[in-house]
């Protein structure tokens, strides 16, 4: 803020008030916001938030509106006398960047938003630690599923086991999970459906646990009864891009000669055109964060960034295969916060 003569920071974005104060809260469609001044800091939360933050005993002055009242009376109050105000430019509506001119006579000047997404990409030790322990319960978590697959379960059945099982251990799910089967794993993305799980299936878990807000991801392959040769080499196809691609970690090299050496191999396996996104990305507090490893992207890896390693080959019709796993940058290179077995999970029932 110094070096850009803001004398007011205001912050908007749920994760990034997560991040700089230890407040997680979701507010929904109800204003919450972090201002930021040279002699201090407030945070003004709906009043369903207040013993939220108190708990978290954040290091800010707390102000907290109730249901009805005008929230931008507070900030107007609070933000009294900044001249120079800095805002999340990619969080900021244009209804809020209006009320903000309206109310508190304010209009943003700077876009604070990329020094945040940057102070997040180096984690902490801490953060390493929960990240870790995050992808301890993801493991665990691994080998009790895939032990528990049978034969004539649904999509949505072993989703919500994951679920389950990830509460019995303590944590809460990362995200929405990913169970798909036969050849429904040829699509990324896909939700969990009725269908169910078949002999001859392949079947792809995309889950993680969730640890002091910071989260593991995750996924293994299954196959329903002995795998077929195609299914066996394909499997090994992508566990080799993902050995090649966590090799290639280490501090200086770029995010794109990470990606680079996964996609040689598949490339080199005769599936170039069916591995279609990207190796990686980041993680910490979301799910998806910086850095990004894109085909050719150009970001320097250093110590403390932490991303998935996750290289896949997708056939319409056949189904998919994916392996990822969880690592963080050191001196030496990758270290694996995941590591539950990779092999291809056969479900003998």
């Amino acid at each position: 803020m110094a070096r850009h003569d803001l004398d007011t920071a205001y912050i908007t974005r749920p994760v990034s008030i997560a991040y700089l104060t230890g407040v997680h809260a979701d507010p929904i469609e109800r204003l919450m916001a972090l201002v930021l001044r040279p002699d201090g800091a407030t945070l003004v939360v709906p009043a369903i938030e207040r013993e939220n933050a108190e708990r978290a005993g954040v290091e800010a002055d707390l102000v907290a509106w109730r249901d009805g009242e005008d929230p931008y009376a507070e900030v107007a109050r609070v933000m009294s006398g900044a001249h120079k105000v800095a805002v999340e430019k990619a969080h900021l509506t244009l209804a809020a960047a209006e009320a903000l001119g309206e109310k508190a006579d304010h209009v943003p000047a700077f876009d604070i938003g990329p020094q945040i997404l940057a102070m997040r990409r180096l984690k902490s030790a801490a953060e390493v630690g929960a990240l870790a322990e995050a992808g301890r319960i993801t493991d665990a978590v691994t080998e009790v599923v895939l032990t528990r697959l049978r034969a004539g379960q649904s999509e949505l059945e072993v989703g919500l086991a994951l679920g389950a099982a990830i509460g019995a251990a303590g944590a809460s799910l990362a995200f929405p999970s990913l169970v798909q089967s036969g050849p429904n794993s040829a699509l990324p993305h896909a939700l969990p459906s009725g269908r169910r799980l078949a002999r001859g299936d392949l079947v792809l878990l995309d889950f993680g646990a969730a640890s002091g807000g910071y989260l593991a991801d995750t996924t293994r392959m299954a196959v329903v009864g002995e795998p077929d040769p195609r299914q066996v080499e394909i499997h090994a196809l992508v566990l080799a891009a993902h050995d090649a691609a966590i090799a290639a970690v280490r501090p200086g090299v770029t995010t794109g000669a990470v990606d680079a050496a996964a996609r040689e191999v598949i490339t080199r396996g005769g599936h170039g055109a069916d591995f279609f996104h990207r190796t990686g990305h980041g993680l910490g507090l979301e799910a998806h964060e910086a850095p990004s490893l894109d085909p050719g992207s150009t970001t320097v890896l250093e110590e403390g960034m932490v991303f998935t390693i996750e290289p896949g080959v997708y056939l319409p019709g056949w189904g998919g295969v994916r392996i990822e796993d969880d690592v963080v940058v050191e001196a030496g290179g990758a270290r694996l916060l995941t590591a539950a077995a990779r092999s291809l999970f056969v479900v003998d029932r």
